[in-house]
Formats: structure tokens, C-alpha cells, sequence
């Protein structure tokens, strides 16, 4: 800190040492205005730099500002400390742990200097003159446990000529010119002077010279060995520097394998029955997060604690990580399933468990933020369940981060602003208008930066607002917008039914504009899509403004950045671009990021979180995220949507399926939520089973014609028997798949799914020749067509008159080279819902198109959907509860 000379003159000494042995050296200069926490920040990141063997603060920290040095000397990593002045290594000297501590330079040197002579220092008499806390106590700890007998004087000692008479070994640090006379040292003595005076001298060009703390000319008559002043222990103080640093990153290298995380596991205590998710989620102790992000190899200044148990991850670690390589990107997606799920989520955190836990593979799970719709309507919890969760699940399951609310808040404030300029067009004329939307300041004029975009869209290319001609103003300021072509609608992440539908702009006061509108879930916003498919800030505030809200009455498209919002939204969004960090209950890592809905948008987490994880993992380490419904549409929308725009390609898909939900597809009869299953599901039945693999062979094909090797999980319930369970694995492997396992996760955690995360390892190696679907520059028509044919087994495609005219009109606006996002019922491979098996033969009606565009793709609607579910007769939240004295959630979740 500051710029002292001198500081400045031992710095070069010690980078021009470290330049001579080959030791990267550094100096970090921080100007003589930095505080205290400018100087505890820096020290914050070289602490958990792992590149970073070893730094020291220069002392004095010459800054106006002031600054608990002590403080400072104690914020420096224990096993970074090599110049040993903090209060941990300190102690450790003191109780004579020489091997697990870095001792301070000065004594460490002159420790060695006493070795050189070649006496024994066992037994001897050892006077240290200096009680400072750099050179005098440690001398004596050092001295002490080499086994002399010690004895540490001081300015304030009476007898000091007669202490130092009895010293065999000599160390005097005391900081005052000649203190210590010749006449005072024992005949044969080894005399080690550490101090550093200028005394005048009239013979010197500069007027004065250096001297020791000892009268060096008389002493050296009596001493066996004294090191001179100066280029005795200076020397030494830097060699021992370098030499604690060498020892630092040995130490690291011995504890840390190149490329391989130090990481705790957590053991579980399975119990039979198993608990409730909660319960389970309850017991188990968490690590803080910051020891989580420590573990994977995140910096302390990359990580934002939200208290202890989650954090937001910056950006910048993508940045700094841009040239470690890849790990294995692995995808979780399922067949058709039952309205129950088929342990998608359960699998994927088992599958990490198993890998980390369990084979000790560098590995994280990437999966999307649940909306609190489904957590307090019908489906519950999302984090997983049994002995494979993400936790705490309530922390997971509720506001976590506020990243939900934050795309809530943007999606209405974009709502809010169409509504507001239909409003003020319809009420002001187009200079008053002008005058609003350009006010003139202090007498001055000027455009806002995204207003000159808007002009530049227009053709208009002037910066001075009073050059523009009436037709330009009036171009300007009409965005002219049709209200029967608006798009947009307003979210709440809550199931409310009687959203759907409703008439807004009823006040006196908005003059009888008034239109039907509705309400959406928040996780079906284009917002939340736009967050998932982002690669960076920038890229999210393009995407941002390229968002189409509306068409106007000539028929182009109105984006969110004509309305002005485009900087706003960016402002709302910045904190929720960053991946959330938790943890499995395994101790395993796991980003939580994005939640959108896997129908009318691609359904899977974001593209940030999968990237950054990749670089964390490293070339060996594996990446496991989970693609929303069966394979048909989340791991479809995956390939053809989430991988053109991120530029990463899968190693492995991971196909879970049930026996419960291939009975199904047999023709078993309807599974309901809420309602026991019926007998055919609890009972053996080989021949509907078999019938219902139709299905798992189908969705094992759609996994392969994108090139990537399947790995069939076949997650076990306690219903299921030996047969049925062997008969699923052994139709799998005849359907292609390269390996089908039987798994037991849930009630076993990661060791359930150890045979699972083999036979991913060794997938992992084979050659994947990824390939898309599609080519996004054939026409609309033929690429859903395509996705109809290929992946669902339809014959054709029927697009209905509102569907057709879409198409012409997003053609027309540029959109036509666009991916496809077909938004269509999970619970069947056609558009209708009852079909089970692997239906073939059927037309697919398109009964609209809808376009996404700041996200980067269309949706098709197919058969009837809605983006609001509603409550049932006996919520979840029924079940969930707060206990007023220790504040633990208690219920289902």
C-alpha cells in the first residue's frame, strides 16, 4: 500500500530473487487512498486463488486512510502466510508445531545461518536480544524447540551485558545502532545481528552509513561466527521467503490432485422406512456454502453469500475459467410419464451423488428453479425427493434468491409500459407526445441512447431532436400498436385460476380504453427464457430488447426496446443473470438457475450455469443437468434449442423410466395424482409391461438420432419385482440403448446409483457424433413438420387458419429462421393426452404459432393448454406450516 521507497526497495529484492529460481512473482500495488477493506478484499482474493502459493503484505502499509495492520496480517490464508506473521502461524510456532506452520523470514534465516556454522544447537545457551513479534518472540519459539535454553532480553533489561556474556548463540534485534558491545560477547559465541541503523558519517557521500545492533568491529575479535551488516541476514530473509514458498506449494501439491476437487462428503444415515423429503432435508448438516464454493474451486470476490446455505456466482469466474477445458455434459430426460413423474429430478441428483460421493469424480448438477405455483398447488416440491435432494429443499422450493420475482417484476413493468403508450397516443397529440418523451432540461434537448436506437430502426439518422421533420417526430413517437396482436401478458408465480381471463383498464381515469387481458405463471415469461438461453449480461440485454410484444397497425413487429424498456429490464435482471449455488445431500455441488416451462419454452436450466460448471469441473469432470417432461419435448428442445445457442455438445443422455409408467403405456389404466394406484400397479404383470416399452424404445430412438449414447435409468419402486425391473433393462439394451441399470436411489442416495454413474463413465468415452434435427434455415412449415414426424411418429401436420397466418407473418418479420419450441402435452407423444404407447399414424393439428423472439425461437401450440393452472380442492399448502418458536418449516413440500 503507498509508495514508500523503502518498501519499495526490499519488494524489487524479493521479485528479482523469486525472477532468478523461476518463482512467478508478482506485486500488487494498491494506492496510498485504499482502506482497510480495499486491502482485506485483495488479500480475500489471493487467499482463494489456487493459483497462488504463497504473498506477503508489506510492512508498513503506507495509506491515508487508517488501518488495523494487525488485522490485515491475520486475514492472510494460514497456508498462504509465508512470511509467517499471522496469529495461526504464530501459535503453531509457539507450541513447537514446526512442521504444520510457516515460521516469520528473519528468524527462519538465522536459524539457518546457526546450522551453517555446524554447531549443535541442543543444549546450548541461546540469548535473544528483541521481543519484537517479526523477529525477537519467534527467534526464541525457534530457538526453544531446536532445544537451547533461552533467554529473551529487552531494552528494559537491568543485567543485559551479563545475559549476553552467557550466550553461546546470539541473537540481537533490539533496532538500536551498536547496542550491544564486543566486550560483552562470550569468546566463541555465534553472533547473528538483525538490525539495520544508519548512524551519521561524514566520510559517506549521502552523510551517514549502515550499521548493525552489535559494535561489529570489536565483536568479530570474539565471536566465532557474526554475520555483518549489511548483507548478512537481509540476504537470508529473502532466500528463506522463496524457500516458504517452495514448501507452500509442495505442501499444495501433496494435498491437492491436479485437476481433482478436496472435497468433504457428507455421509448419510439411511433409515428404513424412508422419512419425508422435509424430514430428511431437515437432518441432514449443511456445509456453509462458502466452504461449497471454496471446494469446486470458485474465488471468495466470485461468490455472493445469501447467508448460509446459498450464493450467487459472478460472472467473472466464466471469464477467468475461459481456457480450462470442458467436462462431460450429460443430459437427464425421461419417457412419457405419468402425471406423477418419474423421478427425473430424484435421478439426477443421484446420478451426482454417485459420481462425486461415492467415485469421486469432479461433478455438478445444473437444474431449474421450481415455481412456487406447482410448491403450493398440486404437484409439490421440486428438489428432488427421498435420499437424492438438493437442499435445504424449503430454501429451494420457496423465493431462494428472488430470482422468480425479479422476471415477475420485469414481465409487468413491460406489461405496464404497452398499456401506458396505447394510453398516451391515444390521449396526446404527436408534439405533445414529443415534448413528454424528449423533454427539454435546463433549456437543452437530448436523446436517451435507446431512443437513437430506435430512430437508427426508424431510418432517421440525426441526433439533434429539434432536426427532426413533423413526419419524423410523428414516426418517432407512434409505435401505433394494434391491440388485438398483443402478445404480452402479465405473470404472478402463483396458481390462480381466476387469472385467466380479465378485463383491465376499467378506472375513470384511463378514459374507456379498456381490453381482455390475462394472467400467466411467471416461469412461462419469455423473461425466463430469455435468462436460460443467455450467455453473458450483454447477450441478456440484447435479448432483452429484441423481445416482440405486439405487432402495430401497419404490421411490424413492436420490441421492447421501442417501448424504451430495454435498460430497465437489464437493471431488474442483473443480479438473477447469476447462477445460484447450493448443495445435495451428499455435499455434492449444484447451480439452481432459470426455471422456464418446458412446453411453450425449451425447459431446461440455464446455459450459464451449465457453462460454468463445465470449466469448475474440468477435462475429467461431468455436468448433469435434467431437461424438463419426457424426451420428446425437454430433451428434444435441449439438442435443437438450448445447444444450437450455447455451442455445447452432450456426451450422454440419461433416460429414466418407471415400470409403473410403462404399465401405462401397455394400456393400464389412468394414473391420478391424489388417487391410489390401481392394482395392475402393485401386482406382476410381465405382458402389459413388455406392451408398454413401445414407449421407452420410441424415446430411446428420439435420443439417438441425435448421436449421443443413451444410458437407460431404470428408477425401482418398492412395488416393482425382479422380473419386471430385469425385463426393462433387457428390452432397453435391445432397443439401443449402450447400457440400462436398475436404480435405487431414493431410498439409498448416491450408493443406489452407483452402478448408474459406472455405465455413464464409460458412455462418456465412447464417440458422440451430436448432430441437430433440423437446419433452421429450412421454412417454418418443414421444421415442424420434421420434429412431428421424427420425434412424436406423426404422419403429418395440419396448421389451422390462425397457425398459417403466423406463419406467413413471421416470415415476414424476419422470424421464419428461428428454432421451433413446440408447446405441446407431456403426458402422451401426440397432441392428445390419452394416447399412450408410441402412437404412430395420427395429423397434428397447429391451432396457433407464437413467437418468442428475444428468447430465439417460435412456439407452435398444439391442442388446447393453459399457462395458468388453478388450485385444487386440497392444495399443498394445507400441509405446510411454520413453527412460531424455532422457525422451522414443517410439511410436505
Amino acid at each position: 500500500v503507498g509508495n514508500r521507497d523503502d518498501s519499495n526497495l526490499y519488494i524489487n529484492m524479493k521479485l528479482k530473487a523469486a525472477a532468478e529460481i523461476g518463482i512467478s512473482a508478482n506485486h500488487i500495488k494498491l494506492p496510498n487512498t485504499a482502506t482497510e477493506t480495499d486491502v482485506l478484499k485483495c488479500i480475500a482474493s489471493l487467499n482463494g486463488d489456487s493459483a497462488v502459493h504463497g504473498f506477503i503484505v508489506q510492512l508498513p502499509l503506507d495509506s491515508d486512510k487508517p488501518i488495523n495492520t494487525e488485522k490485515i496480517t491475520n486475514a492472510v490464508a494460514p497456508e498462504k502466510d509465508v512470511d509467517g506473521l499471522s496469529s495461526i502461524n504464530a501459535g503453531k510456532l509457539s507450541r513447537g508445531d514446526l512442521g504444520d506452520c510457516f515460521i516469520p523470514c528473519t528468524p527462519k534465516g538465522c536459524m539457518e545461518l546457526i546450522r551453517q556454522t555446524g554447531i549443535q544447537v541442543a543444549g546450548k545457551r541461546a540469548v535473544v536480544v528483541g521481543r519484537s513479534k517479526i523477529v525477537g518472540a519467534p527467534m526464541h519459539d525457534l530457538l526453544l524447540w531446536n532445544h537451547a535454553t533461552v533467554t529473551v532480553c529487552h531494552s528494559k533489561t537491568l543485567t543485559l551485558a551479563e545475559e549476553v556474556g552467557k550466550a553461546d548463540i546470539l541473537v540481537v534485534a533490539a533496532g538500536k545502532a551498536e547496542m550491544v558491545k564486543g566486550e560483552w560477547i562470550k569468546p566463541g559465541a555465534i553472533v547473528i545481528d538483525c538490525g539495520i541503523n544508519h548512524v551519521p558519517d561524514s566520510t559517506k557521500a549521502s552523510g551517514k552509513r549502515v550499521v548493525g545492533d552489535v559494535a561489529y568491529s570489536t565483536a568479530k575479535e570474539r565471536a566465532s561466527y557474526i554475520t555483518p551488516v549489511p548483507g548478512g541476514v537481509g540476504p537470508m530473509t529473502v532466500a528463506m521467503l522463496m524457500q516458504s514458498t517452495v514448501e507452500s506449494a509442495q505442501r499444495f501439491l501433496e494435498k491437492f490432485q491436479p485437476g481433482k476437487w478436496n472435497i468433504q462428503y457428507n455421509q448419510l444415515i439411511l433409515k428404513t422406512p424412508v422419512p419425508s423429503d422435509i424430514e430428511i432435508s431437515q437432518s441432514c448438516i449443511l456445509k456453509p456454502i462458502d466452504q461449497v464454493a471454496k471446494e469446486v474451486g470458485l474465488l471468495p470476490d466470485e461468490v455472493e453469500l445469501y447467508g448460509q446455505t446459498k450464493a450467487k456466482v459472478h460472472l467473472s469466474a466464466l471469464k477467468r475459467l475461459k481456457n480450462q477445458p470442458d467436462g462431460k455434459y450429460i443430459v437427464v430426460t425421461g419417457i412419457t410419464p405419468t402425471p406423477l413423474g418419474e423421478g427425473k429430478s430424484t435421478t439426477t441428483v443421484g446420478l451426482v451423488q454417485a459420481l462425486g460421493a461415492h467415485l469421486h469424480q469432479n461433478v455438478f448438477a445444473c437444474v431449474r428453479q421450481p415455481s412456487q405455483g406447482p410448491t403450493f398447488g398440486i404437484k409439490g416440491g421440486a428438489a428432488g425427493g427421498g435420499y437424492c435432494q438438493v437442499i435445504p429443499m424449503e430454501e429451494f422450493n420457496l423465493h431462494l434468491t428472488g430470482d422468480i420475482h425479479a422476471i415477475t417484476a420485469a414481465n409487468n413493468l413491460v406489461a405496464a409500459a404497452i398499456d401506458a403508450r396505447i394510453f398516451h397516443e391515444l390521449t396526446q397529440t404527436d408534439q405533445a407526445l414529443y415534448d413528454r418523451l424528449v423533454p427539454s432540461v435546463n433549456g437543452v434537448r437530448k436523446f436517451s441512447g435507446i431512443q437513437i436506437r430506435r430512430l437508427q430502426k426508424l431510418g432517421i439518422n440525426k441526433t439533434d431532436p429539434m432536426a427532426l421533420t413533423k413526419e419524423e417526430v410523428s414516426l418517432f413517437v407512434r409505435l401505433d400498436i394494434d391491440p388485438g396482436t398483443i402478445t404480452w401478458q402479465r405473470v404472478l408465480d402463483t396458481n390462480d385460476r381466476f387469472l385467466r381471463k380479465i378485463t383491465i383498464g376499467q378506472s375513470p381515469t384511463e378514459k374507456g380504453f379498456s381490453r381482455m387481458a390475462q394472467f400467466d405463471i411467471t416461469v412461462s415469461s419469455e423473461i425466463m427464457a430469455v435468462l436460460a438461453l443467455s450467455d453473458g449480461l450483454d447477450d441478456m440485454k440484447k435479448r432483452l430488447g429484441r423481445m416482440v410484444v405486439a405487432s402495430s397497425k401497419r404490421g411490424e413487429p413492436v420490441t421492447t426496446d421501442d417501448l424504451g424498456v430495454t435498460g430497465a429490464l437489464a437493471v431488474l435482471m442483473k443480479d438473477a443473470v447469476k447462477p445460484n449455488l447450493m448443495q445435495t445431500l451428499e455435499g455434492t455441488p449444484v447451480f439452481v438457475h432459470a426455471g422456464p416451462f418446458a412446453n411453450i419454452a425449451h425447459g431446461n436450466s440455464s446455459v450459464l450455469a451449465d457453462k460454468i460448471a463445465l470449466k469448475l469441473v474440468g477435462e475429467e469432470g461431468f455436468v448433469v443437468t435434467e431437461a424438463g417432461f419426457g424426451a420428446d419435448i425437454g430433451m428434444e428442445k435441449f439438442f435443437n434449442i438450448k445447444c444450437r445457442y450455447s455451442g455445447l455438445r452432450p456426451h450422454v443422455v440419461v433416460l429414466v423410466a418407471t415400470v409403473r409408467a410403462l404399465k401405462m403405456h401397455g394400456g393400464g389404466p389412468a394414473v391420478t395424482a391424489g388417487v391410489p394406484l390401481p392394482k395392475e400397479y402393485m401386482e406382476e404383470n410381465l405382458q402389459l409391461l413388455a406392451k408398454g416399452c413401445s414407449n421407452l424404445n420410441k424415446q430411446i430412438q428420439n435420443a439417438r438420432m441425435f448421436g449421443v449414447p443413451v444410458v437407460v435409468a431404470v428408477n425401482a419402486f418398492k412395488t416393482d419385482t425382479k422380473a419386471e425391473l430385469a425385463l426393462v433393462v433387457q428390452l432397453a439394451k435391445e432397443a439401443g440403448a449402450f447400457d440400462a441399470v436398475e436404480c435405487t436411489h431414493w431410498a439409498e442416495g448416491g450408493k443406489g446409483a452407483v452402478s448408474l454413474a459406472q455405465a455413464v463413465q464409460r458412455a462418456s468415452q465412447t464417440p458422440s457424433n451430436f448432430t441437430f434435427l433440423y437446419n433452421v434455415e429450412l421454412p417454418v412449415i418443414d421444421k415442424i413438420r420434421l420434429i412431428a414426424q421424427q420425434i412424436y411418429g406423426a404422419s403429418d401436420i395440419e396448421l389451422l387458419p390462425e397457425a398459417q397466418e403466423k406463419v406467413t407473418l413471421y416470415t415476414k418479420q424476419g422470424f421464419g429462421n428461428l428454432p421451433i419450441c413446440m408447446a405441446k402435452t407431456h403426458l402422451s407423444l401426440s397432441h392428445d393426452p390419452e394416447k399412450k404407447g408410441a402412437p404412430t399414424g395420427f395429423i397434428l393439428p397447429i391451432r396457433d404459432i407464437r413467437a418468442s423472439v428475444g428468447a430465439g425461437f417460435l412456439y407452435p401450440l398444439v391442442g388446447t393448454m393453459t399457462t395458468m393452472p388453478g388450485l385444487p380442492t386440497r392444495p399443498c399448502f394445507y400441509d405446510i406450516d411454520l413453527d412460531p418458536v424455532s422457525g422451522e418449516i414443517n410439511g410436505l413440500f
